[in-house]
């Protein structure tokens, strides 16, 4: 469910395997996805988490594709990791799943522009009068499209900071409320501390559950669509 419906229904259509590997987010997708569930089983490991370091990898890899792809399902308590594994595995929900899936979050394709778009800006401090379109593959990214991009990044971090307070202001721990309103607006399930995969969101108040909510309607209609339902301008004749 991570990866883009578009490419699953033109692979079922076609009946060959060709649009996967035509399309250009999956490499990023899997690369990303082993490489974090590699770096958080090594990352564990000293720290005697599991028995064994296969028991590690397979906890790690099951937790990590569940928040991944918005699955919301755990098979243990991940809380009681470190604080560095607990922190990556929930921010890997909210860029990894492709664009056009059920996944939450930034989602990758928007990830992986932004960070051609920083790198190109890098690039311009170093070669001011360089000429330096932002590509994906062979394709020139066009600019109104990367202004998109940025400006939903940024609505994005905004949000989920002012929830982060408005939840803090209503009595939540800061842990609880932080990972509680990423994992609403990724709508990934499962967050940190009081709502973490041991408890649930049953803890929270009812204005809590209330701005919980909210942020679950911003994370599935992607921010802006019910932004511009809630402006004047949209009900103006």
């Amino acid at each position: 469910s991570g990866i883009n419906y578009g490419t699953h229904f033109m692979a079922l259509y076609q009946r060959s395997p060709k649009p996967y590997r035509h399309d250009r987010e999956l490499p990023f997708y899997f690369g990303v996805l082993i490489a974090s569930i590699l770096l958080i089983s090594l990352y564990l490991t000293p720290h005697a988490a599991y028995p064994d370091f296969l028991q590690t990898v397979r906890y790690v890899a099951f937790h990590s594709i569940s928040l991944a792809t918005s699955l919301g399902f755990a098979t243990s308590d991940y809380t009681f990791w470190p604080m560095f594994a607990q922190i990556w595995i929930l921010f890997l929900g909210s860029f990894i799943a492709c664009s056009g899936s059920t996944g939450g979050g930034i989602k990758l394709m928007r990830a992986i522009i932004l960070y051609k778009q920083v790198y190109r800006e890098l690039a311009r401090a170093i070669h001011p009068n360089a000429v330096l379109p932002v590509r994906l593959g062979d394709q020139q990214i066009p600019d109104h499209i990367l202004h998109a991009v940025l400006g939903f990044s940024f609505i994005y971090m905004v949000t989920i900071v002012t929830l982060t307070l408005v939840l803090s202001a209503s009595g939540v721990e800061l842990v609880t409320a932080f990972s509680a309103v990423v994992a609403c607006l990724n709508n990934t399930g499962p967050g940190l501390s009081g709502v973490g995969p041991a408890s649930n969101y049953s803890v929270l108040s009812d204005f809590a559950t209330w701005v919980c909510t909210f942020a679950m309607l911003l994370g599935r209609l992607e921010i802006f669509t019910l932004l511009v339902v809630m402006t004047p301008a949209f009900w103006r004749k």
